[in-house]
């Protein structure tokens, strides 16, 4: 009997969001199919059918991870019209209260340590990057074509907003004892300015 696409998609789904909470509760490196079995309710043949290796499953659940993220902050950003307040929306970021985040982060740092000698992760995180700098990108642009902001290199300055978010969110994650929630906030929003400051007219 042939597959049926529906199903299939339901299928994956379901393998994919288990995998993305296991992981983020147990850490890639101590995560087995079997984990992955138990928590999507399939047999290790129905997961197998779907994914043949685990490094095949867990590049595909972090990319979905990174989908979801990105179909996420497109949202955030269209609940703005200025372009600067585009740029500056992301405070969700740094609410530790967000079920998201609790995921979020620990798959985060997960697929760093893996993309450190691994060159198939690495290019995940690339990707990730090349999607941020690109959102980010788009509301600089708009900014310049209705003229809040004068001509910039907009690729190089949504690379430098997107090491901003991040690296503030690394160690707001690590050492919220010296880095709360509203020293990340405020902490992004003049970084933020700080660089697009030569654009504003």
């Amino acid at each position: 009997m042939p597959p049926i696409p529906e199903l299939e998609a339901i299928r994956k789904k379901q393998i994919l969001e288990a995998g993305l909470i296991t992981i983020a509760q147990k850490g890639s490196a101590n995560v087995t199919m079997d984990d992955i079995c138990k928590a999507a309710g399939l047999s290790k043949g129905g997961l197998v059918h779907y994914y043949k290796t685990k490094k095949m499953l867990f590049k595909a659940v972090f990319r979905e991870f990174f989908n979801n993220i990105f179909k996420r902050s497109s949202a955030i950003m269209a609940q703005y019209d200025a372009p600067l307040d585009q740029l500056l929306s992301f405070e969700e970021l740094y609410d530790a209260n967000d079920p998201e985040a609790k995921i979020a982060y620990p798959l985060v740092f997960d697929l760093l340590s893996l993309a450190v000698h691994d060159e198939e992760y690495r290019s995940l995180v690339q990707e990730w990057i090349e999607n941020w700098v690109t959102l980010l990108s788009k509301a600089a642009q708009e900014g310049i074509d209705t003229g809040v902001f004068i001509k910039m290199d907009t690729d190089a300055v949504a690379r430098s907003i997107s090491a901003v978010y991040q690296g503030i969110a690394t160690r707001w994650f690590f050492d919220r004892e010296h880095h709360s929630t509203q020293w990340a906030i405020d902490s992004y929003k003049k970084g933020i300015m700080g660089i697009l400051s030569p654009y504003l007219k």
